[in-house]
């Protein structure tokens, strides 16, 4: 599933369609009136988190990619028995198209559909916001709290799994029993890997900085990581039993220092 900072990219590759019009639209998607599309103008294009938006001039189209969505610019996927969920095409002849995606059409008010403070890759991103909402759900386990867009928006497992390792802090851990100081760290993380993860991704690296995501050994403890399904998202977790702790910390003995809990089998 593409994260916050591929459908930034996304948006800066199709850049190029703002302030053009339509002259027709096609496609298998239910949820849009095809036939009302021409002549629209394209006013914006934006992203929150994990959604693609284009502003039209009474309405907007949201696009979400799930799993395994894609796009294509003026060119077309010759084999692809399905077709496109939604074609756009332009009065200079160019087009847009997009596969295997949701699409909805809402409201043309983007900023009443949206809070910009909560996409963590958008400049009225709050730190602030995110921290109060984790606060509201300390019972919420930290891989779960990550993959929370009303949270996080845009953030997704690769970046959960490379935060979490980041700052340190075991998936298991509960927000509640977190420290203060621990927990703006992990809030200041997510937007900071995100950045990271964008950088990397425009110069096709990424994987090569996975420290924690996919992989078997802990570059800082040079043990093999524990994996699962974890939390009540249940999406792949990558994690070191050693330098990442479980809040809370198990009492420690006399003399000696505060330990993480016992992990559960991993799944």
């Amino acid at each position: 599933m593409p994260e916050g900072p591929s459908i930034v990219i996304l948006r800066e590759q199709v850049a190029q369609f703002e302030g053009r019009t339509m002259v027709r639209a096609e496609g298998s998607s239910k949820d849009v009136a095809m036939d009302e599309l021409a002549g629209q103008p394209v006013l914006a294009l934006r992203s929150f988190g994990k959604h693609f938006l284009i502003r039209l001039g009474d309405r907007a189209l949201r696009i979400h990619l799930l799993m395994f969505g894609t796009y294509l610019i003026n060119e077309t996927k010759a084999a692809d028995r399905a077709g496109p969920r939604l074609s756009l095409f332009f009065d200079d002849g160019s087009a847009l198209h997009f596969y295997t995606c949701s699409i909805k059409t809402i409201s043309d008010d983007l900023d009443s559909e949206y809070d910009w403070r909560g996409d963590v890759m958008n400049d009225a991103w709050s730190a602030a916001l995110a921290l109060k909402k984790l606060r509201a759900q300390p019972d919420t386990l930290a891989c779960d709290a990550l993959l929370d867009q009303t949270i996080f928006a845009g953030v997704g497992n690769i970046i959960k799994n490379e935060v979490l390792f980041r700052v340190r802090i075991h998936p298991l851990s509960t927000v509640g029993d977190i420290p203060a100081a621990k927990l703006r760290e992990l809030v200041a993380q997510a937007r900071e890997y995100s950045f990271d993860f964008l950088a990397w991704k425009k110069a096709g690296t990424l994987k090569q900085h996975w420290l924690a995501h996919t992989r078997k050994i802990c570059p800082r403890c040079n043990i093999s990581f524990l994996r699962g399904h974890l939390g009540k998202t249940a999406r792949r977790s990558f994690y070191c039993a050693r330098c990442q702790l479980q809040y809370p910390l198990t009492p420690p003995r006399s003399g000696s220092t505060p330990r993480s809990r016992k992990t559960p089998p991993a799944s």
